[in-house]
């Protein structure tokens, strides 16, 4: 494998800035979710940023992993299936109440909704892992933690699968207003933050006030309490169907309450016109006329191009894959791109990719716990198959960022200060060791039974010195790094010497 091609001047992508030049090592390391233990041959670094911005259908995934996603049940299955198999167990329990079978009827019902939300960890991660579209993926997360919603509310835990394949990382690369709309309407986002509860007359403003803040705008853009009460009230009638019956008495107007690729989906998401508040509203200084289901297409339309919102996200792209802090030139830049493309993702990403502020960054951002378990499996792991995320699930839980379990609707810091304390690095160091070790558990496949004691396959230790991606960083890392690795006593105490080495925890 080749690295260290000079970034080519010229292409399309990088036309509005000047050329610079930057190791591939570096660029895989931060458009993606890390270099792999074979490393990533790049055809000249213009046409793979060509084609992570425009990912292929085709993700790539090893047969062995493709075989592990399509077997799930979230693969399979549509959502309302998925809500009406929930929903049976759960009505086959209250049933039971009084009666000595509740408890296991009740048990039986929670198993079911772990289940589902373990197969929506379990499938993320292995995408992570494995996908050759690792700026997808690796947005995939972003836009979760953006429009994040909490796991264990509720039924979400049989819903968050479908958000963030369906919802989320199907509008990644593509147009925001597209992405905002798809969150907007889907079961999980509208029982996180309890739109179903909004109703003319009983207004909540839950919903409305964080689109504003947390989606779009910002806190502090010019924006009014007056603004967020309108929003609410464009949004009453906006809930959920989850009886499994048909809507009845609802409408649907021009906007799409389904998503337009799955038409199973229908009936889960309902506008009900009883609960809506048909009064006009003024909204961001625009008269939006009562006529149902329409207001909420056209607030979403109005708030995907306001210049707060292209600044808004504009920065927190730029915090997420630049810097901590990032200038208010390159902001300004990555927003004037989204007011010429309408809101065009890979546009506004082309443009950070291509500044200079982006070249001069690589390799210095702190790795969140998110990006140091994916990284370090793919760096050690990348071309092996794994059978069991399990372990991936206990060490982000364990460093304080579980997969799609943070609780409030701000998502996870993107910034160093909170996971790079002397306690979470603590944790790091356990985990390398685990990981440089061997990590034997992510070989064996998951078992239902609880008493299972079957060993895991035997598979060879890691040597990381012998990696391609080891070989290209071995330059760039300092004499104190290369020091400690050599006089490790044994390979695994190298291994996680490596994985815990200051090198190895940027990107």
């Amino acid at each position: 494998m080749k690295f260290r091609f000079p970034l080519l001047a010229g292409l399309a992508v990088f036309a509005a800035s000047p050329a610079f030049a930057v190791s591939d090592l570096a660029l895989v390391n931060r458009i993606g979710w890390g270099e792999t233990a074979g490393g990533t041959p790049l055809a000249g670094q213009g046409a793979w940023l060509r084609q992570q911005l425009h990912p292929a259908a085709d993700d790539g995934l090893p047969p062995q992993v493709q075989a592990q996603i399509e077997a799930m049940d979230i693969s399979r299955e549509s959502l309302a299936q998925l809500i009406g198999d929930v929903r049976d167990l759960q009505q086959k329990a209250q049933k039971r109440k009084g009666t000595p079978d509740y408890d296991a009827a009740q048990k039986t019902y929670q198993q079911r909704l772990n289940e589902l939300y373990r197969q929506a960890q379990t499938r993320s991660l292995l995408r992570d892992i494995y996908s050759k579209n690792q700026l997808q993926e690796q947005l995939t997360w972003f836009w979760f933690n953006h429009f994040n919603v909490h796991a264990q509310k509720g039924e979400i835990r049989a819903m968050v699968g479908d958000y963030e394949d369906k919802a989320i990382r199907a509008h990644a690369l593509g147009k925001f207003g597209d992405l905002l709309a798809a969150t907007v309407i889907h079961p999980a986002m509208l029982q996180y933050l309890d739109n179903a509860q909004n109703a003319a007359g009983h207004i909540n403003e839950n919903y409305a006030r964080e689109i504003m803040e947390l989606h779009t705008l910002g806190v502090g853009s010019g924006y009014s309490q007056r603004d967020v009460q309108e929003l609410a009230r464009i949004l009453t009638g906006l809930g959920l169907n989850l009886s499994g019956k048909p809507p009845g008495g609802s409408q649907s107007g021009g906007f799409r309450l389904d998503f337009q690729d799955d038409p199973r989906n229908q009936n889960l998401t309902l506008f009900n016109a009883k609960r809506h508040d048909f009064g006009d509203k003024q909204f961001l200084g625009t008269t939006i006329k009562g006529d149902g289901v329409n207001e909420i297409a056209t607030a979403v339309a109005i708030l995907a191009v306001e210049p707060p919102t292209a600044h808004f996200v504009s920065r927190q792209l730029a915090q997420y894959f630049c810097c901590d802090a990032p200038p208010e030139r390159l902001v300004n830049a990555m927003a004037a791109t989204w007011k010429r493309g309408n809101g065009d993702i890979a546009q506004v990403l082309a443009t950070l990719f291509a500044s200079p502020e982006f070249g001069a960054s690589l390799g210095r951002k702190f790795k969140d716990p998110m990006q140091y378990a994916v990284s370090a499996v793919r760096a050690v792991y990348g071309g092996q198959p794994i059978a069991n995320t399990q372990p991936i699930i206990n060490w982000l839980n364990r460093m304080g960022e579980p997969l799609f379990g943070h609780e409030t609707p701000d998502g996870y810091p993107l910034t160093a200060a909170t996971w790079s304390g002397p306690g979470e690095m603590a944790t790091r160091f356990e985990i390398a060791q685990q990981i440089g070790g061997g990590a034997k558990a992510l070989f064996k496949p998951p078992s239902s039974d609880p008493n299972d004691a079957t060993p895991p396959p035997a598979t060879p230790l890691p040597v990381l010195q012998q990696t391609a991606y080891y070989t290209e960083l071995t330059p760039s890392l300092s004499p104190a790094t290369a020091s400690a690795i050599a006089q490790g006593n044994t390979q695994s105490d190298r291994n996680m010497l490596f994985l815990s080495s200051p090198e190895f925890m940027r990107r």
